[in-house]
Formats: C-alpha cells, sequence, structure tokens
C-alpha cells in the first residue's frame, strides 16, 4: 500500500504525560495505519508503557490530542477506549482461570436471554455465547477441544490465544498486545505470532508492544522507535537491520545516520 493511499486509524500528537517531576511523554507523535502490525519498541524508560496507557484510556494525557478515525477522542478510561473499537491485551493476559472459555470470551459483556421476564431475571444466554465463543475461535483457527473447559486447564499458548480471541472478537479499529509471546516456549510463541497475522487478516490495525527484536522483525510492517519520552523515528523493518534499530532505540546511533530508505513517515 502507498504512502498515499494508507488511512490512519489512530494518531497522537503532541502527547505528554508526567508523572510528578517525572516525564513519561515528552510530546510524543503516533501514528496507525488501517491493516498493518505496528511494533513499538524503547528501552526502559523509554515511555512506551504510557504511550500505551493513553492510547488504550488507561491513563489521559496532561496534553496533546488522539484521533480515531480522523475524530477526535478524549478517553477517561480503559472502558471509553474498548467503546470506540480499541481493545488491549495485556502482558498478564487478565482472564479468568476457572471460568471456560466461553466465559471468558464474554466476562463484562454477557449476552442475557432475550423476552420480557427475563428483563426482570437478568438471564444469561449460555447457549448464544458458546456457538459465538466456537465461532470466534474457530475463526482465528485456534484448536481448543471444548470452549467448556475451564482457562487454568490450557497451555500457556492457548491462553494468550483465549486473550487475543475475546479482543479480536470485540475490536472494531485496534487490537494492543502487550509483550504476547512473554514467557512463551518457541512452539507456543510461533502459535501465538501465526494469531497475530490472522487477525490483521481480518482488517483489524494491530500495535505489538514487544522487546523480542526477532519477533518484532518478522512481525511488523513498520516499527515505532520510543526514546526519552518521544518518538524518535519510524523505520522500515525490511531495510533496517535488527542492529541498528537497536542502536537507534539504545542511543548509540543517531537517527541522522540512517540511509532514507530505512526511515518510514
Amino acid at each position: 500500500m502507498s504512502e498515499t493511499t494508507r488511512t490512519v486509524v489512530l494518531q497522537g500528537r503532541g502527547l505528554t504525560k508526567r508523572y510528578g517531576s517525572v516525564t513519561a511523554l515528552d510530546g510524543a507523535d503516533f501514528d496507525l495505519y488501517d491493516g498493518e502490525i505496528l511494533a513499538v519498541i524503547g528501552d526502559n524508560g523509554a515511555g512506551k508503557s504510557s504511550l500505551i496507557k493513553v492510547l488504550s484510556g488507561a491513563v489521559q494525557p496532561d496534553s496533546g490530542t488522539l484521533t480515531l478515525d480522523g475524530k477526535a477522542v478524549n478517553f477517561k478510561s480503559p472502558m471509553d477506549a474498548r467503546r470506540a473499537g480499541i481493545e488491549t491485551v495485556y502482558q498478564d493476559l487478565a482472564v479468568a482461570p476457572a471460568m471456560t472459555i466461553a466465559e471468558n470470551l464474554f466476562l463484562g459483556r454477557e449476552i442475557l436471554k432475550s423476552g420480557f421476564i427475563n428483563r426482570f431475571l437478568q438471564l444469561l444466554d449460555k447457549r448464544t455465547m458458546l456457538a459465538q465463543a466456537k465461532a470466534h475461535m474457530a475463526d482465528l483457527q485456534i484448536g481448543i477441544r471444548s470452549m467448556n473447559q475451564a482457562v487454568e486447564t490450557l497451555s500457556g499458548g492457548q491462553r494468550q490465544g483465549v486473550a487475543v480471541a475475546r479482543s479480536a472478537a470485540f475490536a472494531r479499529h485496534v487490537v494492543i498486545m502487550d509483550e504476547p509471546t512473554a514467557a512463551l516456549g518457541v512452539k507456543e510463541s510461533a502459535m501465538v505470532l501465526d494469531l497475530i497475522r490472522r487477525v490483521r487478516e481480518r482488517g483489524l490495525a494491530v500495535i505489538l508492544i514487544s522487546h523480542n527484536m526477532p519477533h518484532v522483525f518478522e512481525l511488523a510492517d513498520r516499527i515505532h522507535i520510543q526514546r526519552l519520552g518521544s518518538r524518535i523515528a519510524v523505520v522500515n523493518p525490511k531495510v533496517i537491520s535488527m542492529t541498528d534499530a537497536v542502536a537507534v532505540m539504545t542511543g548509540a546511533q543517531l537517527v541522522e545516520s540512517l540511509a532514507p530508505e530505512m526511515l518510514l513517515a
């Protein structure tokens, strides 16, 4: 897709966030395009966690603007971001281990039975939720035997699949993934990487936060490099080397020293 035909889904301009005397975000800019996987990388203290919290509604910036589909947004909470179609898969997954897969997929979004009487009884429509859970998991090609399994019986990769499926099921614009392969083995990591690709294939834009550079370079269409609270570069993973990207991220190499073809808008 050419630079002129891409559509900006989520954009931040001049995002600033301070915690007392510490400036976590210092006029940071951000651009996420339709249908892409954008990796966000940065050293410890670079401000990437604060950036993602602003994008997901977990914190509010002190200044700066956010736009979603070209319209200004002001998220006061993660629920605001979810209502706007932005879902986040956190590193701790935020699943309920003792509950079933189907129950986890609809946690906080349970479907109630219809009908006049149920306006008062508030009974759950477990059959519909089970059917939709099966459809969501099949759509993402997540092979799990039964939607009635407790999540605590699943492997780490399968639990990650449940968390991703839940987000993909309800996201309309963006899925944010925070260290999705952390603590996973090689086989399970490969499963999650394939899962992220399938989320993108469904037309959703994906923000990937990861310290795993091989995974970043395998998945990302563009790499946003965050340093000292600001975006210092967006680079092309197909052109720049992993060594150069890490050097820019840590400050060992200046952005100005990069070849023009390594840099993206």
